[in-house]
């Protein structure tokens, strides 16, 4: 029996496209799907000012397949150096929607991140003073904590610190991992968001780990124990406002994962709506895929819900999706679940 769920087309509000070769191979994955997208700004150089974003933005719209709609939303990359004339006048002009934080290596491209926060003080305050939101990455890079511990710390260390001393600042932490991330996103008021990954509801660190390293479950911050992956499920199909769609989906070449220090990240671009129709039945919350993926993150980031209509279709025949894509640029493998889906995205 045929059963279909029709949403408003989704947003992916943490994306990454790269550039060059790799965007061209990776956007109509998203773009086939998804209306709109928040940008991730870790290029090689970073996108750090408001002509850059400008730039990337035209590079993105010009690899656009003829016949797609799709809307980048752009985002700067927060320097030690960032001017907030600058920030607020790429925020004026309607360009810039966020500016990512990353502490400085924390993740991929993440060198020329912050290290002194005393040092970005007035560009938050800029930012808190006009509303625009500071996507964060939550992890500490102290050697000292345990890998599975940074977002916690993280949280201690840097994010409430940073808020306390920012009244009015907006904040999203992107990519939660864990229980502490979810009650942290709760304790907050209508300045705190949170998104969630579609890996990071279907793996826990076992399904990196156990019977042999997978490195295309290897992502930043890494998957944690069961007990958070369970919290984070809870999280996503509450219906709550405060969490919404991020996918942190971020091509890598194979020869880049499959490696001796491989790469982290998840490519779900490709299959994200049919693996989070099956997350939220199996939760039994399929009527709150909508607010999770089309709704929610569009009113943090006070936007209009999408007008396009995107229509999931359950059949008794398994959903298919390409291993790989983008063999030009990569090859670049796709997440596999690791169990059937009978979600699919009708044409």
């Amino acid at each position: 029996m045929t059963q279909t769920l029709t949403l408003r087309r989704p947003d992916d509000m943490h994306l990454h496209l790269r550039d060059g070769a790799m965007l061209a191979a990776v956007l109509p994955e998203t773009a086939r799907h998804f209306a709109r997208a928040i940008i991730m700004p870790n290029l090689v150089p970073p996108v750090v000012t408001g002509a850059e974003a400008a730039a990337y933005r035209d590079r993105i719209l010009a690899c656009l397949p003829e016949g797609m709609a799709f809307e980048p939303l752009m985002t700067l990359y927060l320097t030690e150096a960032t001017d907030p004339a600058d920030v607020a006048a790429a925020h004026a002009s309607g360009l810039v929607k966020a500016v990512k934080l990353y502490p400085a290596g924390a993740t991929t491209n993440s060198a020329s991140g912050v290290r002194d926060f005393d040092k970005v003080r007035a560009v938050l305050e800029t930012m808190a003073e006009i509303g625009l939101p500071l996507c964060v990455h939550g992890e500490v890079t102290d050697p000292a904590i345990d890998i599975f511990d940074r977002e916690a710390v993280f949280i201690d260390r840097v994010l409430d610190p940073v808020r306390r001393a920012t009244p009015g600042l907006r904040v999203v932490m992107e990519h939660i991992t864990t229980r502490d991330g979810v009650d942290y996103a709760r304790s907050g008021g209508d300045d705190l968001g949170a998104t969630i990954t579609t890996h990071h509801l279907i793996i826990n660190r076992n399904h990196i780990l156990a019977g042999g390293i997978k490195p295309h479950y290897y992502c930043l911050p890494v998957a944690k124990r069961e007990s958070h992956r369970l919290a984070l499920r809870e999280a996503a199909t509450s219906g709550e406002a405060r969490f919404f769609l991020g996918t942190d989906s971020a091509p890598h070449p194979d020869h880049l994962k499959e490696h001796a220090c491989g790469c982290a990240g998840c490519f779900t671009a490709t299959n994200t709506m049919p693996l989070l129709a099956h997350v939220f039945e199996e939760e039994r919350a399929l009527d709150r895929l909508e607010a999770f993926a089309s709704l929610n993150g569009a009113a943090f980031y006070r936007l209009p819900p999408n007008a396009g209509r995107l229509v999931l279709e359950k059949t008794a025949d398994p959903a298919e999706w390409p291993d790989k894509i983008g063999r030009e640029a990569g090859p670049v493998t796709v997440f596999n679940p690791g169990f059937p889906v009978y979600w699919h995205v009708k044409d």
